[in-house]
């Protein structure tokens, strides 16, 4: 399976001190290094992030291109356009991203998706984690991570945390 990962997923499981998610449920997983750079300059100016290290299992790679029509979209950032480029130059199975944006996209060029919450969803489901009820409290009380109210709902029962 080819996984590729934007910023955010990766940033925000550092957070949580679970980025070897990422290798257990994925193998092998690519970014470009535009988002490793993204990662180390929010992991140096933020707060939140301070002294968060990019991990060195994830296999950085540049796109040949990322001069594309749908990337010229206001809505998209850097990092996003670079995973993108990159995993459709990769054949990607998977792309690993949080904004809706980016998503939009995506979906729009056939790449499947995958967030972080579906990412702790699988983690569970598959007994990597015991709960995703910890990692969601952190994120949004720590990591300032927003999650609507429906979405967290949603994925707190699939995980069978809710009734």
């Amino acid at each position: 399976m080819t996984v590729v990962a934007d910023t955010s997923v990766i940033l925000n499981l550092c957070f949580l001190k679970q980025q070897d998610l990422l290798s257990s449920l994925f193998g092998a997983v690519h970014a470009p290094y535009h988002v490793e750079a993204e990662f180390q300059r929010l992991a140096a100016s933020d707060r939140r992030f301070l002294g968060l290290m990019f991990p060195e299992f994830i296999l950085r790679a540049e796109p040949l291109t990322t001069s594309h029509p749908w990337a010229h979209s206001p809505a998209l950032h850097s990092g996003e356009i670079a995973a993108l480029s990159l995993a459709l130059e990769l054949k990607a199975d998977l792309v690993l991203m949080d904004e809706a944006a980016g998503r939009a996209v995506a979906t729009s060029l056939q790449l499947s998706t995958m967030g972080l919450l579906g990412i702790l969803l699988k983690a569970q489901q598959q007994g990597l984690i015991p709960a995703i009820t910890p990692f969601l409290e952190r994120l949004q009380h720590q990591a300032r991570f927003w999650i609507a109210p429906s979405l967290r709902q949603a994925v707190l029962r699939a995980a069978g945390e809710v009734a």
